[in-house]
């Protein structure tokens, strides 16, 4: 009764964890200037409280997350972005 069409077995399911590669966005769009003026691009790489994301969050790589750093701190001087807040986004 019980023939080899009725017995089964359990293999793990192939699930794809939700982790995409991550690309540096400068290289892709081949930008090789950042702007420290552009404070709608900048907060972008900012979290709530006004602190640079790190590059394993953001994907960026170590030229362009130099630029990145430079061109906030660059702009918090000329008080473009806020050194610290509540709440920026």
């Amino acid at each position: 009764m019980a023939g080899n069409s009725e017995i089964r077995f359990l293999t793990p399911l192939s699930i794809d964890t939700g982790k995409l590669k991550k690309y540096c966005r400068f290289k892709k769009s081949g930008i090789k200037y950042i702007d420290y003026k552009d404070a709608d691009f900048l907060t972008k790489f900012l979290n709530e409280q006004g602190k640079i994301l790190p590059r394993r969050i953001t994907g960026t790589s170590l030229k362009f997350q130099r630029k990145v750093s430079q061109a906030v701190k660059r702009a918090r001087h000329i008080a473009v972005l806020p050194y610290v807040t509540d709440l920026m986004k």
